[in-house]
This record gives C-alpha cells, sequence and structure tokens, in this order.
C-alpha cells in the first residue's frame, strides 16, 4: 500500500514531505510517487498493489487541493503501470467507519460512492477498520458493515489495515477478551463477501518509549491491537488469528 498523506491525520501532507516544505500538489512530487510505484512493481512484482489509503477520510480532513492532488497522483499511476505491462489488481483503500459516519464526519451512512468514481482504476476495494473507535463490542457490528459499502458490486474485497485495541485507550474500554472475540467476528463479517485477504496492522504491539519524539498524539490509540505485546509475549488473540490462518485456502 502505497500512502500520499499523514497516516496518522489525514487531512496533512505526509510528515517527509512537511518536512521539506514541498507538496503533493507539486507535479514533481507526484511524479517521485509515480516512479517509486513503478520501481516497487519491478522489483518486487506483488501480487496487489495499493495505490492511496483511506481515500474518504482524506477527502472528509484534507483541503480540496490535496484531495485533488491524490486523485490525479494515483490515476496517473494506475495509467503508468498499466503502461509497464504491470498487471497486479490495483488497490484504492477506504476508511470504514468514516463511511458509515462514525469517524471525521457524520450525519449518518455516507457510502463511498465518489471514491468509486474518482479512482476507476480500483479492482479491489481496500478496507480500513477501527471499529473499537465506534463500538463496545466486536458483537455489535452489524452484519453488513462491510458488504454495504459495494453497494451491490461484486468487487473483490481485502481488509488492508485496522484492528481491536486489547485495553483501555483514551474513551475506548476493552480487553485481550474483546480483542479475541473481534478476530473470530470480523472472519465472519470477511466471509460474508468472500474476502480475498486481511491484514493485521501491527503483529506485536508498540512500545511508545521507544518511539523518537515528538511521538505523534493519536498514537497511543493505536499503540495495542497487536496479536502479542510489545515483548512478543501472545495474547488471547494470536490463538483466534491462527486458527483463522489454519483454515484452507480457497483460491477464488
Amino acid at each position: 500500500m502505497a500512502d500520499l498523506t499523514d497516516g496518522l491525520s489525514r487531512g496533512e501532507e505526509a510528515p517527509q514531505l512537511r518536512a521539506l516544505g514541498r507538496s503533493l500538489t507539486d507535479p514533481a512530487v507526484q511524479q517521485a510517487y509515480r516512479s517509486y510505484v513503478l520501481a516497487v512493481v519491478r522489483k518486487l512484482n506483488p501480487e496487489y498493489l495499493g495505490l492511496v489509503a483511506e481515500t474518504n477520510l482524506i477527502r472528509a480532513a484534507a483541503p480540496p487541493a490535496l484531495y485533488a492532488a491524490v486523485v490525479q497522483a494515483a490515476n496517473d499511476a494506475a495509467a503508468d503501470l498499466r503502461s509497464a505491462g504491470a498487471t497486479a489488481p490495483l488497490i484504492a483503500s477506504v476508511q470504514v467507519e468514516t463511511a458509515w459516519g462514525l469517524l471525521g464526519n457524520g450525519g449518518g451512512y455516507q457510502g463511498v460512492e465518489r471514491d468509486f468514481a474518482d479512482f476507476p482504476f480500483m479492482q479491489t476495494l481496500g478496507l480500513s477498520s477501527y471499529p473499537y473507535f465506534a463500538f463496545a463490542q466486536p458483537e455489535d457490528l452489524p452484519a453488513d458493515y462491510y458488504s454495504r459499502l459495494l453497494n451491490g458490486r461484486a468487487l473483490p474485497v481485502m481488509v488492508v489495515e485496522g484492528g481491536w485495541t486489547s485495553a483501555a485507550v483514551g474513551s475506548v474500554q476493552s480487553s485481550p477478551d474483546l480483542q479475541a472475540r473481534y478476530v473470530t467476528r470480523h472472519a465472519s463479517l470477511l466471509d460474508g463477501i468472500g474476502a480475498r485477504g486481511v491484514v493485521q496492522l501491527e503483529f506485536a504491539d508498540i512500545d511508545l518509549s521507544s518511539v523518537p519524539a515528538p511521538v505523534p498524539p493519536n498514537l497511543p490509540l493505536f499503540a495495542q491491537i497487536g496479536l502479542a505485546d510489545s515483548a512478543f509475549t501472545p495474547k488471547p488473540a494470536l490463538a483466534a488469528w491462527d486458527a483463522l490462518y489454519a483454515r484452507r485456502l480457497l483460491v477464488p
């Protein structure tokens, strides 16, 4: 997954660009991203390739000019890849809680129709989902939590980032048991849409004391979504994950 903005602050430029005083709105910066994506494909030959992450959250949080630059850069990169003969299915990801009006905006269900229109190269819909910000327990997630976003499309789906915290953080109350139950509930939702895969963002928790200053203020919200703690001691969620991993792979 390539990332065109700040993953912890979707309304802002990538931190490396901010440090350089540059912007994705600069055609030269867009070209650097496009060249990087082509190099990744040539060197790594990925099975799937994401060109942009959490597009609906960027649109909700970023200045219009930055969002327009994201749209331009991602679509130009897709054209480059096809011209170069790349065959990996291309992904654009959306933020699920934002699509439901639960994060970054309000007013009820929003959907992702604009994202399908703005990123027509999309061959697989990527999902970013951190439902512990909106639900008290994983069983509260509606059965159509993911399927509704497709709005009748048969497009393949893959979870490209997400998780559930194993401890209380901020206003969120959680536990290792809730996290393990989420892994199982999540799998049921993904089975319901025939998902191609799921990526757990962190295997082990983040040791915040080891993060160089300045620590992003919202990083602690994601620090304990690992399947093991920061010393690699397994949590109950790892056993639930291993049970999924042991299932027979059914290739579509």
